[in-house]
């Protein structure tokens, strides 16, 4: 039983990390690639935040979405790699 909850746990960790992960993700892709770079070449134009909260709240779902699909296959071949590091 106690395997079981803690195993249930495990899970509930990683989902909630991948959803910070994702979060912290979209939050700095979003504010370098769409309003620092060009910011900081052409000028900040009055509304920038709105434009760039509005990026963020489209690109945060996508990576979660993304980091849900990855993040398996990304803790899986870690897992394969960190097994043939200590194996050899």
């Amino acid at each position: 039983m106690l395997d079981d909850r803690q195993r249930k746990k495990d899970k509930m960790t990683i989902l909630v990390a991948q959803g910070f992960i994702s979060c912290f993700m979209a939050f700095l892709m979003t504010l370098i690639m769409s309003e620092l770079i060009p910011g900081l070449r052409e000028g900040f134009r009055p509304g920038w935040v709105r434009d760039w909260l509005g990026h963020y709240i489209t690109a945060w779902p996508i990576a979660f979405l993304l980091s849900m699909g990855v993040g398996p296959l990304a803790f899986f071949l870690s897992a394969q790699l960190v097994g043939r590091v200590y194996r050899s």
